[in-house]
């Protein structure tokens, strides 16, 4: 796992199998962004199979054997579509691409499992509506912010345990570093990586709606600008937006490309979750200055001051849930309509954005 390039990082837990071997089994294709090995561990260590893999590139499929040397190389994406065998499909498209390839997964009876940000344009999203409608399959997203760290999903569990009260504000901060000679072309295509709101942002906006317990909210202000890159005209390097939920809960977050050379890690992400009772501070992937692990969390509440080094103590339950969820057809992973909204938003952030330059 890469701690220096955030779009290397694919987080690895213990196998915790919530199936028997075999009982699942999945694909993967369009292996345009490394998140797709951490979707691939996730899923794997809960107990499916991983049977196929498709790429045109041939590089990115031998990087990938690499890695799951048992997978199978598919000569097309339709044998794998027309392979009855194969359950969901797990991809990492260029952003653009997603919401099309997930409406073909789907028509074919196959769950959908892809990288965030799930859409680029509100089409796709009302496309990709209509066929989970149609098809009644699943258009799974991996917000991995909140889905692929320790801290943050034990923050969950505190918030509801009620640990801190009601959660009245969340503050979201998503620094990344650019890597910008390992990037690859659509990266700095606005048209194919949709902003950086939609892009990076979609991870804020997913936590915002969760930890606070909000169906839907208001943009109330967003901005965008490239500060630091502009050799890359279309990249945004800084973005933020404020948002209103519809429980009364509030939510501000920042994202940006400007992480310097000198951290220890790809980008020191943080979340804070105010509560009416006390207040959770993740410190997602280090504790800069004090410890170069990530995973600790820090609590506030009337019992006292609380610092929780989480590593390898909490798990990933999600990519168990959403296995049991596929077999079972139900909603416990996270519901469709919360993994739908959690778009919408960062599309309406990203489309009422003021660019400042």
């Amino acid at each position: 796992m890469s701690k220096a390039n955030g779009m290397n990082y694919a987080p690895q837990g213990k196998p915790k199998p919530v199936i028997g071997k075999g009982d699942f089994k999945f694909a993967a294709m369009s292996l345009d962004h490394g998140h797709i090995y951490g979707m691939c561990n996730g899923l794997q260590e809960a107990g499916a199979s991983l049977e196929w893999v498709y790429d045109p590139d041939p590089e990115k499929v031998r990087k990938f054997i690499e890695a799951y040397p048992q997978v199978r190389i598919a000569e097309s994406e339709q044998q794998i579509l027309q392979d009855a065998e194969i359950q969901l499909v797990a991809a990492a498209a260029i952003p653009n691409e997603r919401g099309p390839l997930g409406v073909k997964i789907m028509e074919h009876g196959k769950d959908y499992f892809t990288d965030k940000t799930p859409f680029t344009a509100l089409s796709q999203l009302e496309q990709a509506k209509l066929a989970v409608n149609k098809t009644g399959r699943k258009y799974s997203v991996y917000y991995s912010e909140r889905l692929h760290v320790e801290s943050a999903v034990f923050a969950g569990q505190l918030v509801k345990d009620g640990a801190i009260g009601r959660v009245v504000q969340v503050l979201g901060l998503g620094p990344h570093r650019l890597n910008a000679a390992s990037r690859p072309n659509w990266f700095f295509n606005k048209e194919q990586y949709g902003g950086i709101l939609c892009d990076i942002g979609s991870h804020q906006i997913e936590q915002f709606l969760y930890y606070a317990g909000c169906t839907d909210a208001e943009v109330l202000h967003s901005k965008v600008a490239n500060y630091n890159n502009k050799s890359y005209p279309e990249l945004e390097d800084y973005g933020d937006a404020t948002l209103s939920g519809n429980n009364g809960a509030t939510n501000y977050f920042r994202v940006d490309w400007l992480t310097p050379d000198g951290l220890s890690t790809w980008g020191d992400g943080r979340t804070v979750i105010l509560g009416t009772n006390g207040y959770i501070e993740l410190r997602k992937y280090v504790d800069i200055a004090r410890d170069s692990r990530g995973d600790q969390l820090y609590l506030v509440n009337g019992d006292g001051e609380f610092h929780m080094d989480l590593g390898g103590k909490v798990g990933f339950p999600f990519f168990g849930e959403l296995i049991l969820d596929c077999i079972n057809r139900t909603e416990n992973a996270m519901n469709q309509a919360h993994a739908f909204k959690a778009a919408e938003l960062c599309l309406e952030a990203q489309s009422k954005a003021i660019h400042i330059e």
